[in-house]
């Protein structure tokens, strides 16, 4: 082979080389996650609770007294006016049989007291008695008109006693707890039965002392149903402790429930919501945070350039996994969530669709 063709062949073959050599090797563009910083003007606070009843009565009788019957026991609904319990009413029966006794016997003097106030005004007319039989007679009468009238309200109070052997509910309800049962003596005022009403219902929640300052009455809640947190309703405060509890330091508050559905039964579990106005705070996940020679610092993603640089920030607080920051960032910035440690100034970066 000719010389020259082979020595032509080589250098051919060493500037093919030579311009692969001087090719730079394609840039690696790195997808990442990022989020924009949107400041938090609200902050929803969430408060776990029970359905329970705005108005709810302890029944008892007013009397010390046998039970003779209780028909109705816990979860019953009853209406008002029925009868829910009774006591032995034998000896109250008696009580109103002598009253009734007492009344006719007043009512007979007050007869013949009356009738010889008569006689001794005809007598006295034809001179034939004197004034002061006419003043006894007649004092008589009084007496006995006044035997009467204490008659009449002693039977009348032992009919009204006799009907205290019953007892009843004074409006619509569920029977929400017993406290005596048949055959037992119970004494005036001894709780037999507990009504309360179940259309007029509301949450209660205890909340933190430090979270009440702001709450007056007809604050709006929402008011969600943890067995199915699907079904909420709203609520409007309608009470609140005056003072928080030595030992958790935290207030009741009870949450008039707005026409909730059937499915807020007494007893049931909820969570009471509230969405409150907050400072315009800026917060972020602890993996965004990148920590370089006692600084604090985030990646920020050039929506221009697809490329990272590191800002520095001012921290103001560290929650869990998150913190708030303080000073450094505006509005609308993309910051770089996860893998803050491997990248680099100026490093071209992909967002994955989403922006996350």
């Amino acid at each position: 082979m000719n010389r020259s063709i082979v020595f032509g062949l080589f250098a051919l073959g060493v500037l093919a080389a030579c311009s692969k050599s001087d090719e730079k090797p394609p840039e690696i563009i790195r997808p990442v996650l990022s989020v924009v910083v949107e400041p938090r003007t609200t902050q929803t606070f969430g408060f776990a609770g029970s359905v329970e009843p705005q108005i709810s009565a302890d029944l008892a009788f007013r009397l010390l007294g046998r039970v003779v019957s209780r028909d109705v026991k816990v979860g019953d609904i009853v209406s008002k006016g029925t009868t829910i319990a009774a006591l032995d009413p034998t000896a109250l029966e008696l009580a109103v049989q002598a009253a009734r006794a007492e009344l006719s016997n007043a009512e007979a003097q007050f007869a013949n007291a009356a009738a010889s106030e008569e006689r001794q005004r005809q007598l006295l007319a034809s001179a034939n008695a004197t004034q002061a039989v006419f003043d006894a007679a007649q004092q008589a009468r009084k007496a006995a008109e006044a035997n009467v009238e204490r008659a009449k309200a002693s039977l009348a109070k032992s009919q009204e006693q006799l009907g205290y052997a019953r007892l009843f509910s004074d409006f619509d309800g569920v029977v929400t707890a017993v406290g005596a049962e048949v055959g037992q003596t119970v004494s005036a005022g001894q709780t037999v039965v507990t009504v309360a009403r179940s259309d007029l219902r509301e949450a209660v929640v205890d909340i933190p002392d430090q979270l009440t300052g702001d709450l007056t009455t007809g604050t709006p809640f929402q008011v969600i149903l943890q067995s199915l947190p699907t079904i909420e309703t709203q609520a409007k405060l309608r009470e609140i402790a005056p003072q928080a509890e030595g030992s958790t330091r935290t207030r009741r508050v009870k949450l008039t429930l707005t026409d909730p559905p059937q499915a807020f039964r007494l007893g049931s579990t909820v969570t009471a919501t509230r969405v409150t106005k907050v400072a315009p705070t800026i917060e972020l996940p602890m993996s965004a945070l990148l920590e370089k020679n006692g600084a604090d610092k985030v990646w920020i993603v050039d929506p221009q350039t697809s490329s990272v640089s590191t800002r520095d920030i001012k921290v103001a607080s560290k929650n869990g996994g998150t913190f708030t920051v303080a000073e450094g960032l505006d509005a609308g910035m993309r910051v770089v969530t996860a893998g803050v440690n491997s990248l680099s100034e100026g490093q071209k970066v992909r967002v994955p669709e989403g922006g996350v």
